[in-house]
């Protein structure tokens, strides 16, 4: 437990990945990536239990030998390419609940696309999220000023036109306004925020500020972008000692 609250991690890893197929299987910085994630939870011991929600046999197994339990296989009904995070997070609630007679009062998830997540940002986000009695808690980057919404262009039958109309009146990066982007890291949701708000975006949503740079894998250039990361964070310690 933490904080008095029973903590159930979950690890959303289907098998029907399109960009790289079976991306959460896929070897990065030396080991499966969905394996990543399980080594983050057994690292976390006020972790109460953490899952793979998986329709893939294979996936399960790597799963469960990197310390991840599996008892259940998703639903093919909520195994498609276009089911909300929502739904696997429900689902897996109600299907440990139901195998371990316990109620769970805060979920965690952990997708497997980002491997350079350590165990103190998932501590952080659930201690965020607990205080202040937040409904949930994201982890986040701040967006490069480059990729600002008010800096983005659109093409219509090969005419350029501004995504935002108030970008017209951004002449230096210095009037922009900061935004974030969810990186990937971790997310926290009480449980009452998905069985009665019956969303991970709670109405108070508390954001979780990550410094420092952090990739979710969708490509194979994220790959390679990871393990550059990786080495240059290494690189930097080495130095630092």
């Amino acid at each position: 437990m933490i904080g008095g609250r029973r903590t159930l991690a979950v690890v959303p890893a289907r098998g029907g990945s399109k960009g790289i197929p079976l991306k959460n299987l896929r070897q990065v910085l030396g080991k499966p990536m969905v394996a990543h994630a399980g080594n983050i939870c057994t690292s976390l011991d006020w972790l109460d239990r953490a899952v793979v929600s998986t329709d893939h046999d294979e996936i399960r197994r790597v799963a469960q030998a990197s310390g991840l339990a599996a008892p259940f296989m998703r639903p093919e009904a909520i195994s498609g390419d276009r089911i909300g995070d929502w739904d696997v997070l429900h689902q897996a609630l109600l299907a440990c609940e139901a195998v371990d007679q316990v109620r769970y009062d805060i979920i965690i998830m952990l997708q497997p696309t980002s491997p350079l997540r350590r165990p103190e940002h998932v501590t952080a986000t659930v201690e965020g999220l607990i205080d202040g009695d937040w409904d949930a808690a994201w982890t986040v980057s701040e967006t490069d000023s480059k990729s600002h919404p008010l800096k983005q262009l659109t093409i219509a039958q090969d005419k350029l036109g501004l995504y935002d109309p108030a970008g017209a009146n951004i002449i230096a990066r210095q009037q922009l306004i900061p935004v974030y982007h969810r990186n990937g890291i971790a997310y926290a949701v009480t449980r009452d925020c998905l069985t009665e708000q019956r969303t991970v975006l709670g109405t108070r949503t508390r954001a979780i500020v990550i410094d420092g740079h952090f990739v979710s894998v969708d490509t194979e250039y994220d790959i390679r972008l990871i393990e550059f990361l990786f080495g240059e964070n290494r690189q930097t310690q080495q130095a630092d000692r």
